[in-house]
């Protein structure tokens, strides 16, 4: 089966044509980041009106280097949620019609279901039953997942996604957003042991995070050391890179081996980070589990998963109505 993904839950307009749900004929992302650096952060407003700008030629495009024709699809996958509601809809409505109009079967997927089966896209994928530690600007969670549809929360972030942490780090550090891969270059110049910061496990023997804490911790070491703070700022955010990592493979390699299975899947955007994808695949070796981790283009959001998890989907007979909507928040 030959899908076509759509993606358009944030910031990024994304088209992928993908076969069998792991063979990727073409990927296309056309990135906002210009748009949203001055502001520290996405603006819906503005990334809806990107979206609508740029669905049409990034669709075409995809088709165009899949060197496939528009009759040789066999369905459509589109993010359905969750996401920003204006983002979700100029994907959503341009997925409805354009099935519509080539008369194919069409599937609203979940966008945290299309991180996990990224690792999917990889030559050496996990058997199931495996963990999966979900990390990205706005999720951070922890899933068992028994099949590609079949996928159990452990647990989840209570405040702050680790992914937005960063970001907010980075911006009070007058780093500039978005603040993942500046921290993490930054962060290989400093100490992460000069600066200690609070690790938040909150009950160690379950999943659930909170990263607010250790956020307010660098905001207050930065107001309290206002004269020198920006010599220090190589030391200050390898302190809270460390910090959120130490947290984030302690729980992942804890949900493993409580669930008794042998190997671990990080994605997401922050699955990017050095750090984290040194530290997971250290701590997890030391107890005999395997880290299976996306490339670094499969990280960030992409429509490839999406067209990978629908693919799984379609080919078990589901298919979305036409009355469907776009929601905010996972279900």
């Amino acid at each position: 089966m030959i899908i076509l993904g759509i993606e358009t839950s944030c910031d990024d307009t994304a088209a992928a044509v993908v076969v069998d749900g792991n063979k990727i004929l073409s990927s296309v992302v056309s990135s906002q980041t210009d748009i949203h650096h001055p502001y520290g952060g996405v603006v819906p407003e503005l990334a809806s009106r990107k979206h609508i700008e740029s669905i049409v030629p990034v669709v075409s495009e995809a088709i165009s280097k899949s060197g496939i024709s528009l009759k040789q699809l066999d369905g459509i996958a589109v993010t359905q949620g969750p996401g920003l509601i204006g983002s979700l809809l100029v994907g959503f409505s341009f997925a409805k019609g354009y099935a519509y109009a080539l008369d194919l079967p069409w599937i609203g997927v979940n966008h945290l279901y299309g991180h996990i089966n990224s690792v999917f896209l990889e030559p050496d994928s996990p058997p199931f039953p495996f963990a999966a530690l979900l990390v990205s600007g706005g999720h951070t969670a922890i899933y068992y997942v028994k099949s590609y549809r079949d996928i159990e929360l452990m647990g989840q972030t209570r405040d702050d996604a680790a992914g937005e942490a960063f970001d907010k780090v980075a911006k009070m550090s007058g780093l500039g957003y978005p603040g993942g891969g500046v921290i993490d270059k930054l962060a290989k110049e400093g100490d992460p042991e000069k600066i200690v910061f609070p690790r938040t496990y909150l009950n160690k023997s379950e999943f659930d995070f909170s990263f607010s804490g250790v956020k307010t911790s660098v905001n207050r070491y930065i107001q309290t050391h206002q004269e020198e703070y920006k010599d220090m700022i190589p030391d200050i955010v390898a302190g809270f890179q460390e910090a959120v990592v130490d947290v984030l493979s302690y729980k992942i390699v804890n949900a493993a081996l409580e669930k008794r299975c042998d190997h671990i899947a990080i994605v997401g955007g922050v699955a990017a980070n050095s750090r984290l994808r040194e530290k997971v695949t250290h701590d997890a070796g030391s107890k005999s589990i395997t880290v299976h981790i996306p490339s670094l283009h499969l990280c960030g959001d992409n429509a490839a998963m999406i067209a990978a998890v629908g693919y799984h989907y379609l080919k078990d007979g589901y298919q979305s109505d036409i009355n469907d909507d776009v929601y905010s928040r996972a279900r």
